[in-house]
């Protein structure tokens, strides 16, 4: 089975001034096309064996698997949880105009 060449990666944080500042240290750095922030979401997960709740807001990022390493190290780096939630999950299908925006808005500076 072959890698997709597309992803949509999310991540979570506890204040919607930092959803946009991910949001926009990513796009800057050509790490994703795009983000979408949602919010206020509510999650409700188990942290240090106790069962926690919280407003967060949900950045949604549409990237290519080859800038995914990139992206997972930013959001690492930028991000001030002790463990990020950042889930990649694959682009099967889309429009061939809008993946091909997503590929070019990604390129590495190199290839600019």
């Amino acid at each position: 089975m072959t890698e997709p060449a597309w992803l949509t990666v999310q991540t979570t944080t506890d204040s919607e001034e930092k959803a946009h500042a991910l949001a926009q240290g990513v796009v800057e750095a050509r790490l994703a096309a795009c983000a979408q922030i949602s919010a206020p979401v509510t999650s409700v997960y188990r942290w240090h064996n106790a069962i926690e709740t919280s407003e967060e807001w949900q950045v949604v990022f549409k990237t290519t698997a080859q800038r995914y390493d990139e992206l997972e190290a930013h959001l690492v780096a930028a991000h001030d949880y002790e463990t990020p939630e950042i889930i990649a999950t694959p682009i099967v299908r889309g429009s061939a105009r809008y993946l091909g925006w997503v590929t070019a808005e990604t390129a590495a500076a190199a290839a600019l």
